[in-house]
């Protein structure tokens, strides 16, 4: 699927690419509406019907990865809630075996993500994969999401590499659609960023659906 002699940089996501998904889809679609409904005193139901509006309205943004943001926008202290259900925080089923092999190369490893450096830090405390990385960045340092094409601009002015030997795997294809469009040449989708949800049908990218698939000739 990739020709590792033709790749020295590599770009990972984290939400939905080494970790499970479904620690942030519990969490904004039950977690946080479950929270609201009881401080605002409505259903389940009046709950989500408000606020799933206010999430789309926000996606793609920076401000939807702020739990800042989030904290002052509900009146919930997000974080805290996060980690209220850190258990749910889980790895994808072969990531740590891919970073183990890919840390055996030369190649330049960075962790890419639009998470909050609250979040970031507290999935980074459970799954203890930052020893893995050359360095993390966070979209919020860099200011703008990755979405956004100044963000590509200024990841690479901060972090030189080479456009056409760089891959990034990610699971939003808003993202790498972003970095298509900046020039990276190397770019895969993953297909089942949510354990309990089912495999997506991907045609825009190559998809993986574990990283199995690209430990073949690391």
């Amino acid at each position: 699927m990739i020709d590792w002699k033709f790749c020295d940089t590599v770009l990972l996501d984290m939400d939905g690419t080494l970790l499970d998904l479904n620690f942030d889809n519990h969490f904004w679609k039950e977690f946080v509406p479950l929270k609201f409904a009881e401080l605002h005193n409505l259903s389940i139901t009046e709950a989500k019907q408000q606020l799933e509006p206010r999430f789309k309205r926000m996606e793609g943004k920076l401000e939807w990865y702020c739990l800042d943001y989030w904290s002052e926008a509900l009146e919930l202290d997000i974080a805290g809630l996060k980690a209220e259900i850190s258990g749910l925080i889980a790895v994808l089923p072969h990531v740590t075996e891919f970073l183990t092999k890919i840390r055996q190369t030369p190649k330049k490893v960075l962790l890419v993500t639009n998470a909050h450096r609250d979040s970031l830090n507290l999935k980074m405390e459970k799954t203890c994969l930052q020893v893995f990385f050359d360095d993390i960045i966070s979209s919020h340092d860099v200011g703008f999401a990755k979405e956004h094409p100044e963000f590509w601009q200024r990841l690479e002015q901060q972090h030189t590499f080479t456009k056409a030997s760089t891959l990034l795997v990610d699971d939003s294809l808003a993202v790498l659609n972003a970095a298509k469009q900046f020039g990276i040449g190397h770019l895969l989708a993953v297909s089942k960023p949510d354990t309990q949800q089912a495999r997506r049908i991907i045609s825009d990218y190559p998809a993986i659906e574990d990283f199995r698939a690209l430990m073949v000739g690391l």
